[in-house]
Formats: C-alpha cells, structure tokens, sequence
C-alpha cells in the first residue's frame, strides 16, 4: 500500500515536469497564457480549499466542538469563493493584471502596492505550513513511524516545491484536475465503506444530532456566537484580498470562465467538505475508546488511524491518494502565489527591473527561499492543521480587505485613505492582540473596523485638507 502511494506522489510530480514544457515566459509560468477552461478553473478553484485543512484539520474540529467549530472552514471558505466569483471575479480579470499587488499599484501608488503585498505575502506564512505539517503527518503515517514527522515535512516540502518551481501554473492546473478527480472518487468510495461500518448514514447523522454536534450556531447570547462571527468574517473576508485565488480566477479563457467557475467551485466546496466530517464521525462510532484515545493524543490521526485499522489495502490506497492530492493540490497552488508577489510587486518596488526570462528564474527563486521559511515554521510550531489556517487571514482581513473592496466599488478612494486604511486596521489589530487578547470581540474585526474608518476619513477629508 505505501508503495503504492509513493508511486502515486511520483506520477503527480512527473506530470508536472512534463508540463513545465509550456513555460516559455513568466505570463505562461503565473497564469498560463491565460488559456485555462471552464473545468480546470473549477478544480483548481474547488482545490483552493479542500486540503489538508478539510480532511484533517476540519475533522478534527468537528469531533470536539460539532459544527458550530466550524465556522472558519468550511463556512467562511465556501463563503469567500462564492463573494469572490460573484463581486470580484469579472471585474479584476477585465484589468488584465498580472498580480493582486498590481491592482493597488494602478488604483492607489506604488508605496500601498509594496505594503498589502508584504502582507498578503506573510498570510500564506500559516496556510501553506497547515499543508506542509499535514503531508509530514501522512508520510510519518504511512511509514508506521520510519520517516518522522519533521523528516516528513521536509519530504513533503521537497515534493510540493520541485514542480511547482518548474511548471508553475500550467503544472498546478493538469496536476489539479487530475487531483481532483482522485478525490472525488476516493473520498466518495471510502465514505460508503466507512459509514456502511458505522451503520449506514442515517444513523451516523442521528447520532451526530443526538450528541449536538449538528448545531451550525452557538446561542446568540453566548460569547461563542461572536467569536463563530468573527472566525467565519476572518475566512470569508480575509481570504479575497489572496494571490491565489485571483491568480486561478486570472487564468482563465475569459471573464465568464472566472466568475462561474469560482463560484461553482466555492459551492461544490461546501458539498464535499462534508464527507470529512461523516468520516470522523462514523470513527467516533466504530471505536469509541480508541477515538477517544487519540483525541487526546492529536485529534488529526483519527481519520487516517480508522482507515489503517478498519478497511482494506484498496480502499487505504484511495484514502491516503485523495488525501496527498488534496495537500499536494493546495499547496502547490498557494506555493506559487507569494513567490511571484515578491517578485513582480516587491522586488520591483525596492528597484529590481527584470527582463521576463530574468522575471521567471528570480519568481522560482523566491518560491525557493519562501518554501525554505514555510518548512522551518512548520517543523518549529505546535498549532493544529485548523488553528494555522484561521490565524493565517487575521493580516489581511485587517490590512488588505477594505483598501481592495473600496478601491473596486468606491470612485473616490485614494492613496490617503488606503494609506490610513492600512496604518490603523494593522496597528489597531496588533495592538489588542499583543496586549488585550482576551477582549470580547476579536482583535482582527476591530482592525477592520479601524480600517474602514482609515479609508473614509482619508479618502475625504485629507485631500481635501491638503
């Protein structure tokens, strides 16, 4: 079986080098000519999201705290895609733009492009480790324990980065659509076999309600309903202002491709996010004590341990393929996002002009240098898959979210108030994490709300001043 598996790691990655053929220039290597159908966008948009985030991590949430733990993924993520493909998708794709950053460049200055990229760039700092930790996670999995889990990281590191450096997004997108198909199905098989041991799906879902894991909200008037509001705002808002999400909607053939792709895929998101969910749950049937057992040893094995333990080669093959292509397809995708930010917003800023065949070897080594810092973080932190992603959008829902929304739908947004915008959502979010953490209300929606203030104040009344 782990042979197996490995065989299929090494598949994937000769697809991608095969593929690496197609990048002539950096327009082929970030969004691929712009030449990418309606069903590559769709799994490349659907894959955006379910990683090792929704197999693992989110999983692992239900178990401990039902639904109602779940309002960052999948809620806020199927939420933000759904926005993005419905508001943003058309728009952004008609300006023809090679990056996010350039966008706050045209509409604002050079010194606002230069901040919101350094900040989306910092975000993905959390979202691609989850990925990284989880393929260091099934690799010390699938070799009963030979590889380590940081030697697993490294490993996975290595895997996810070789062809996403050489084929960039021609490589994400054959590798994704194949990706996908294998998680479709291999989720779709496991999950009849697993809840088949359990009982059957009415009564893995009877038992769910009767232990109250299927209430989406807490009580409206707990603390716990503004803490749901505030993870499922930080998801939902703070992950549009993201490179990779504009960079799948940019390749696409034509607007109409962007926009319903993108939203198709965020609703689809939401569908299949929900085959985790019965899977760890029917875990939590089959074996009550040894689930127990591992929840509080590390909540994220019960999924893979319950395979290992309760099927077959065949259906361990498929489960641990679906899992590795949902990792190996997120995080080569958010991979490539804040390389090329670095190198067309940042590098550019601080006066780096490149040719495009220059452009091209110093994106692949920024990508390089920025896999380097995601594996150290990764091996070095003790947060779960699921605490790294909700953490990962804080910066830019403060920092980057209210400078693009007004700057796409309001005329008289300027360079002041994006400036301020950012000054006091970042300044405000950091100093109440810092020093009042435990504040009712989350320190990153106070940010936005600063942010919204900075941009209104700013946009109005300091031009005019001047």
């Amino acid at each position: 079986m782990t042979a197996t598996i490995f065989f299929y790691i090494l598949i994937s990655i000769s697809i991608g080098l095969y593929f690496s053929k197609r990048v002539k220039t950096g327009d082929d290597f970030i969004r691929a000519g712009r030449n990418l159908p309606f069903i590559i966008i769709f799994a490349m948009v659907f894959a955006t999201w379910f990683g090792a985030e929704t197999v693992l991590g989110i999983s692992a949430t239900f178990l401990e705290e039902g639904l109602s733990g779940l309002a960052s993924d999948p809620f806020g993520a199927s939420a933000c895609l759904i926005i993005f493909g419905i508001f943003f998708a058309k728009k952004l794709y008609r300006m023809n733009l090679m990056t996010l950053g350039d966008f706050f460049r045209k509409k604002y200055n050079r010194h606002i492009e230069f901040t919101i990229s350094i900040l989306i760039i910092i975000s993905y700092l959390g979202w691609i480790s989850a990925q990284i930790t989880a393929l260091g996670l099934v690799i010390f999995i699938l070799s009963d324990g030979i590889i380590t889990k940081e030697l697993g990281i490294l490993l996975g590191s290595c895997i996810v980065l070789t062809y996403t450096i050489m084929g960039g997004m021609w490589a994400i997108a054959t590798t994704t659509f194949i990706q996908m198909v294998v998680i479709l199905i291999g989720l779709l098989l496991v999950s009849f076999e697993i809840v088949d041991l359990a009982g059957g799906l009415t009564n893995v879902i009877a038992k769910a309600n009767f232990d109250g894991k299927l209430h989406v909200l807490p009580s409206i008037e707990s603390l716990d309903f503004l803490l749901w509001i505030a993870a499922f705002l930080t998801m939902a808002l703070g992950s549009i202002p993201q490179q990779d999400v504009f960079q799948r909607v940019n390749s696409a053939k034509n607007e109409k491709i962007a926009s319903i792709g993108t939203t198709l895929g965020g609703l689809i998101y939401l569908v299949f996010a929900t085959i985790p969910l019965i899977l760890a749950y029917s875990a939590f049937i089959i074996d009550p004590a040894g689930t127990s057992r591992l929840m509080e040893i590390d909540s994220q094995l019960v999924l893979p341990k319950l395979i290992l333990l309760n099927t077959s080669d065949w259906i361990q093959i498929l489960f641990f393929g679906s899992l590795i292509s949902v990792i190996l397809s997120t995080a080569a995708g958010t991979l490539l996002a804040p390389g090329v930010l670095f190198t067309q917003n940042v590098a550019r800023y601080l006066g780096l002009e490149l040719g495009d065949k220059n452009f091209l070897k110093a994106t692949r080594i920024s990508i390089l240098l920025f896999t380097v810092m995601i594996t150290i973080y990764a091996m070095s932190s003790n947060e779960n898959i699921h605490k790294m992603v909700e953490n990962a959008y804080r910066v830019t829902l403060a920092g980057a979210f209210v400078p693009l929304v007004f700057g796409m739908f309001w005329k008289k947004a300027n360079s002041q108030g994006a400036g301020l915008a950012i000054t006091l959502g970042i300044f405000s979010w950091l100093f109440l994490e810092f020093f009042f953490a435990d504040l009712i209300i989350e320190p990153q929606l106070v940010g936005l709300v600063f942010s919204f203030i900075g941009m209104i104040v700013g946009s109005l009344f300091i031009e005019k001043a001047k």
